[in-house]
């Protein structure tokens, strides 16, 4: 059984490379392993050196720590909002953060306060 900091690892690195819009094979060239390789991380069915660790976050331009935000987090449940427990994980998540910052920021400004106003939340 993987162990839970491998796969909050993986996920964050598979979220990562998601928002960045790039491919397992196309980190794994950037890396210098196999794509397969990428996939037994991303999944936490194996473990990530400290030195790959490093190669990825150069790879996807992020500091080491970011794959380790929200550790603490993710053992804890109970929010009164319903959100998935691996918002990470999900591709059309992912796509709608990508495609929300790819809007030019004073748009993407009034469409965030359009969400909060739909939502109640504001």
């Amino acid at each position: 059984m993987a162990h839970p900091v491998d796969v909050h690892v993986g996920k964050r690195v598979r979220h990562r490379r998601w928002l960045v819009g790039m491919t397992q094979q196309q980190l794994a060239e950037k890396v210098g392993i196999k794509f397969q390789q990428i996939q037994k991380y991303e999944t936490g069915a194996n473990r990530v050196s400290a030195s790959r660790l490093w190669d990825i976050s150069e790879a996807l331009d992020v500091p080491v720590s970011f794959f380790f935000e929200g550790i603490d987090d993710s053992q804890s449940a109970g929010s009164d909002m319903a959100v998935p427990a691996d918002l990470l994980g999900d591709k059309e998540a992912l796509d709608l953060i990508r495609s929300y910052y790819a809007i030019p920021e004073n748009q993407r400004r009034r469409l965030f306060d359009l969400a909060r106003v739909l939502s109640d939340v504001a």
